[in-house]
């Protein structure tokens, strides 16, 4: 189970930085990632350990847990790391990649957050569980999925993905 695990994590690692160098190669600056409705910190805050050149922003509504984020970032040093408190949708800051576990339906997550997607190189990424048709069959017609990534959850019995959207 345990190299399930690393090959997933791996998976979805290598992705984002491959994603995170081509915009480097493309000239951008600072690579910045909103994780949406991060509550105790997942998974933007793995994505900050993992990615230290991404800066990561870690959004809730919840003060308390936009809070604990930026205790985080402090007590495992990650200066890469941000708690906000606010909601996504009164953000105007440009994000280069919108990432969210279990916030909402695809459809919501991308209006909501569109406004901090610096189109038309930005992306999201949506952690899901069973593959949602029906979401993405309702996705706003300038949204594109480009890819579905399919996870292995060790000793858990349940079908997980990563939806990979951008503005078409």
């Amino acid at each position: 189970h345990r190299v399930d695990r690393r090959q997933r994590q791996m998976c979805i690692r290598d992705r984002l930085r491959r994603h995170v160098a081509g915009l480097q190669q493309g000239g951008a600056a600072a690579v910045k990632l909103l994780d949406v409705g991060s509550g105790g910190g997942l998974p933007g805050v793995v994505f900050a350990i993992c990615c230290p050149e991404v800066d990561v922003s870690c959004v809730d509504t919840v003060g308390k847990k936009a809070a604990f984020i930026q205790q985080a970032a402090v007590a495992l040093k990650l200066r890469n790391l941000h708690g906000v408190h606010a909601r996504v949708e009164t953000l105007s800051t440009p994000f280069d990649v919108i990432s969210c576990r279990a916030f909402a339906s695809l459809p919501d997550f991308v209006t909501w957050s569109r406004s901090a997607l610096a189109a038309p190189h930005g992306v999201w990424l949506a952690m899901k569980g069973k593959h949602p048709e029906d979401e993405i069959a309702a996705l706003p017609a300038d949204v594109a999925v480009f890819h579905v990534e399919q996870l292995t959850v060790p000793g858990l019995d349940a079908e997980r993905c990563i939806i990979w959207m951008k503005p078409a």
